[in-house]
C-alpha cells in the first residue's frame, strides 16, 4: 500500500460522492475555507502567537481530522472557523460565504455531552431546536428519528443520570444532528469513554456522519482514532501553530468502519507516518 502525503486529487469523500444538502451552492465550492488565519492572545503578561498563517480547506462530505502537540492550537483553530473566536488575522469561509460569527450551519459536539441532568433524554435532545426557534412538528419527529437510529428510543423518558457515558455522548449526537447543520466539529468528543465505548462510538459516529453526508471536522490526540475515521489528516505544529504536513488516507481504509480500517496491514504504515511527522517536530525543538 502506498502512501499518501497531500496529493492533487480530489479528497476520498468527494470522489465517493457525500456531499450535503444546502442551498445555492453547486461544483466544488469547499464546504470550508481558511485563509492565511493567525490569531494572537493577550493578557496581563503579555501576547502570545497562538496561530500562524494557517492555510487549509474541507470539502463537502469530506471527514478531516486534526492532530498535533499539545499546544499547537486545534481547539482554537476549531473555535474560529465556527465563528466563536475571530481570527486575529485572515478569514473563514463556510460554503463560500465569510464567517463573522457563530452560525447554525455548523453543529459542535464537545468532550463533555452537557445534557440538562432536569430534563429527559427526548427533551435534551430538542434543546438546540428550541434556542434557534426551530421546534416545529416535523423537526420534533426528526430528532426523535435520529434518537431511534442511535438505539435510544427506549430512553427517552430516562434522565441523563441513567444513562452510560456513551450513550450520553450519542444523545449529544443527536442534539447536534437535529438542527441538521451542514458542517459537524467533533473537539475530542471520545478522550473520556473506555476503550470499548470509544471503538463501538467511533463507528456508529463514522456510520451516522456518512448516511447523512455530513462535512466534518474533528480534534484529537489519538493519531489512531484519526485516521481510522478520517479521508485525510491534517498534522498541527506548535508554538506557533501551523499546518506541519497532510496525510491523504486512501479509500482502502477510509471507507471501512474504523474498527476494520484499525484491523488492516496498511494501518500501521499511515500510524508511523503521522508519528514520524510528531518525532520530527519534537527534535527540531532540541538545540544544536
Amino acid at each position: 500500500m502506498q502512501l499518501h502525503e497531500k496529493e492533487a486529487k480530489p479528497p476520498a469523500a468527494c470522489q465517493r460522492g457525500f456531499f450535503p444538502h444546502f442551498e445555492g451552492v453547486t461544483g466544488m465550492t469547499s464546504a470550508v475555507e481558511v485563509n492565511h488565519v493567525s490569531h494572537v492572545y493577550v493578557n496581563e503578561h503579555g501576547a502570545k502567537l497562538a496561530l500562524k498563517q494557517i492555510q487549509l480547506s474541507v470539502e463537502a462530505g469530506e471527514f478531516v481530522s486534526l492532530v498535533g502537540p499539545s499546544g499547537c492550537g486545534k481547539t482554537t483553530l476549531l473555535s474560529i472557523i465556527a465563528g466563536l473566536i475571530a481570527p486575529s488575522e485572515g478569514n473563514v469561509r463556510l460554503f463560500g460565504q465569510p464567517v463573522n460569527g457563530p452560525t447554525a450551519r455548523v453543529g459542535y459536539m464537545l468532550q463533555q455531552d452537557y445534557l440538562f441532568p432536569w430534563r429527559t433524554i427526548r427533551e435534551n435532545i430538542m434543546i438546540g431546536l428550541e434556542l434557534m426557534r426551530q421546534l416545529t412538528p416535523l423537526k420534533r419527529e426528526y430528532a426523535l428519528h435520529l434518537l431511534d437510529e442511535m438505539g435510544l428510543s427506549a430512553h427517552a423518558g430516562s434522565y441523563p443520570s441513567e444513562l452510560s457515558g456513551g450513550m450520553r455522548q450519542r444523545v449529544a449526537l443527536v442534539r447536534t444532528l437535529a438542527t441538521e447543520p451542514d458542517v459537524l466539529f467533533l473537539d475530542e468528543p471520545f478522550s473520556a469513554l473506555d476503550f470499548q465505548t470509544k471503538l463501538q462510538l467511533e463507528n456508529l459516529i463514522y456510520e451516522t456522519l456518512r448516511k447523512h453526508r455530513k462535512t466534518s471536522l474533528l480534534v484529537t490526540h489519538d493519531i489512531a482514532e484519526a485516521i481510522a475515521m478520517s479521508d485525510r489528516v491534517i498534522i498541527l505544529a506548535p508554538n506557533p501553530g501551523t499546518v506541519y504536513k497532510e496525510v491523504d488516507i486512501p479509500s482502502s481504509l477510509a471507507d471501512l468502519l474504523p474498527t476494520q480500517a484499525r484491523e488492516q496491514d496498511g494501518f500501521q504504515s499511515f500510524f508511523r507516518l503521522v508519528w514520524q511527522a510528531f518525532e520530527q517536530m519534537e527534535r527540531s525543538k532540541q538545540p544544536l
